[in-house]
Formats: C-alpha cells, sequence, structure tokens
C-alpha cells in the first residue's frame, strides 16, 4: 500500500527568504502563493511544503519541524564543505559536533550516516544516507570515519 513519503511541510517566518534557501540546496521550486511554496525533492515523486506564518513561533520539537533528505553515501564526505559553499553550517546534534558529523546512526537492524543542519527558521534539516540493512551487533554512535574502519562488509 504505501510505497514512500510523498510530502513534508515546514513553518516558515519569511517566505523569499526560505525559498531562496532552498533554491541555494538544489531543490526545483513546483509552485508558490503569498503565503506557501512547494519544492520537489524528487520531481514527480516527493516534495517540501513551506507554509509562512506565526506557526514558527510555536514551541519547537525536532518530531514536528524535521525533514531528512536522502543522500547518496558517497556524497556525505563531501557534504559540509558543499554545505559550506553555500552559506549554511552543520549543526552539533545527538552530542556529535559538526567536525564529528557525519555520524552513524545505529537503528539496528539498520545503519545510517547523517549530517545535520538547519534552514533560516531552525528547522532541523539532514543529509541521511542509508548504509546497512542487516547489522546484527549492538553499535553505538559514532563518527563515520570510525564505521568505515569497523564495517568490513
Amino acid at each position: 500500500m504505501i510505497k514512500g513519503l510523498y510530502e513534508a511541510h515546514l513553518p516558515v517566518r519569511d517566505l523569499k527568504k526560505s525559498i531562496d534557501f532552498y533554491q541555494n540546496l538544489g531543490l526545483e521550486l513546483a509552485s508558490t502563493t503569498e503565503s506557501y511554496a512547494f519544492f520537489w525533492i524528487e520531481k514527480g515523486k516527493s516534495w517540501l511544503g513551506l507554509w509562512e506564518g506565526e506557526q514558527v513561533d510555536l514551541p519547537y520539537h525536532v518530531s514536528i519541524r524535521h525533514v531528512a533528505f536522502q543522500v547518496d553515501s558517497d556524497d556525505l564526505d563531501q557534504a559540509k564543505e558543499w554545505l559550506k559553499e553555500r552559506g549554511v553550517e552543520v549543526n552539533e546534534f545527538f552530542g556529535f559536533s559538526p567536525d564529528r558529523q557525519p555520524l552513524i546512526l545505529p537503528n539496528n537492524p539498520q545503519v545510517h550516516a547523517a549530517i545535520y543542519f538547519e534552514d533560516p527558521d531552525g528547522n532541523l534539516l539532514e543529509f541521511i544516507s542509508p548504509l546497512r540493512i542487516d547489522v546484527k551487533e549492538e553499535l553505538p554512535m559514532m563518527e563515520l570515519h570510525e564505521w568505515k574502519k569497523r564495517d568490513k562488509s
């Protein structure tokens, strides 16, 4: 029945500033009005809606203001530099400073690598890449370079 995630939505204070930010990340603007904009994440398959308004000032929680963009694992090695070139800073997350990312998320039996950053309104964004879906051992969170030393598959 469910084939994937089609859309996610985030609140923004300044729609024009947010449109510029997400276009700078390489997303294609699909449609816009005075109060909202939609960007293709994967054209025809998934998009991100941005909604201008006062809801930005409501209490923040990652579960309601977070979007993860899937990227290839090879791209994570360059992701921090790519973001820096666009004026975007990597954030500390899960106790991992920007210099310790990408980090490994051991959601056993799956293992993902991720980098965290924010948009102009403090919405948490993530580049994430699935690495393995069949890990049998319990793993701690670690830096990606540590994972590469351990993982021999």
